[in-house]
């Protein structure tokens, strides 16, 4: 290769390199939930067990919070599915100051393109944590896509899954219904997160319509058929009709 070449690859490859470092770093500052959950340790995390990242100066006692969190989380995945197929990251957070730096908000907990799950302190709980894991482990299942489920389902399954009190009766009523649907559910995130923010009731409608629907259909074996269904072929609409 002639020597002029040379250098204007060389100069080439040195625009293209520092591009691509303005381009991580962008991202990292636009999304750094998205970076942290790539490299934990880069924010600060260390892993406490397998797949779990926490912060360093936990206590014992905190330490052992969280282990039991993440124990009591998985069973009620594995209560449900029967076994758990996900494998999600989990950042979990005892500090504000730690969620913040990982790229939370206000949330107690929120699952980052459906391969972790990021919890603060107000979401250190097995009804959180399990509610994000459930996220992650219905779209895992779904390989054809989980834009297949509308919103609604996706959030009322999680409630379900989790066992959540504030929104769904206990499971020994017939009906766990605490609060009726009065119209159509949101069915893409952007309508989710519009509606749920005026309306904390959301939860509980999509949950009374999911577990409704389980009820109707077998419980965790018919959402299985129906993930199977989906993965198929078959579009959401034809298989599950709200009431």
């Amino acid at each position: 290769m002639p020597k002029k070449s040379r250098k204007l690859w060389t100069r080439i490859l040195a625009v293209l390199t520092a591009l691509l470092a303005v381009a991580i770093a962008g991202a990292t500052l636009a999304y750094p939930s998205v970076a942290a959950t790539t490299c934990p340790g880069c924010y600060g995390l260390t892993e406490l067990e397998e797949s779990v990242y926490t912060e360093d100066s936990l206590t014992n006692a905190q330490k052992t919070q969280v282990k039991q969190v993440v124990r009591e989380a998985r069973q009620r995945i594995i209560g449900f599915y029967g076994r758990q197929t996900s494998s999600p990251s989990l950042l979990i957070c005892v500090t504000e100051a730690c969620y913040e730096r990982i790229g939370g908000g206000k949330e107690r907990g929120i699952a980052v393109l459906n391969r972790a799950v990021m919890l603060s302190p107000r979401g250190l709980d097995a009804v959180i944590a399990s509610h994000e894991m459930s996220h992650v482990e219905l779209h895992t299942r779904l390989t054809s896509g989980a834009e297949a489920v509308p919103q609604w389902f996706d959030e009322g399954l999680a409630v379900v899954v989790s066992d959540d009190a504030r929104y769904l009766a206990p499971q020994t009523h017939p009906d766990r219904c605490l609060t009726e649907p009065s119209g159509p559910l949101p069915t893409t995130l952007e309508e989710w997160l519009t509606a749920a923010s005026k309306d904390a009731g959301t939860y509980a409608k999509s949950a009374c319509q999911v577990s409704r629907w389980l009820h109707d259909n077998g419980q965790s074996a018919g959402l299985l058929t129906l993930i199977d269904r989906l993965n198929a072929g078959e579009p959401f609409t034809a298989i599950v009709t709200p009431t």
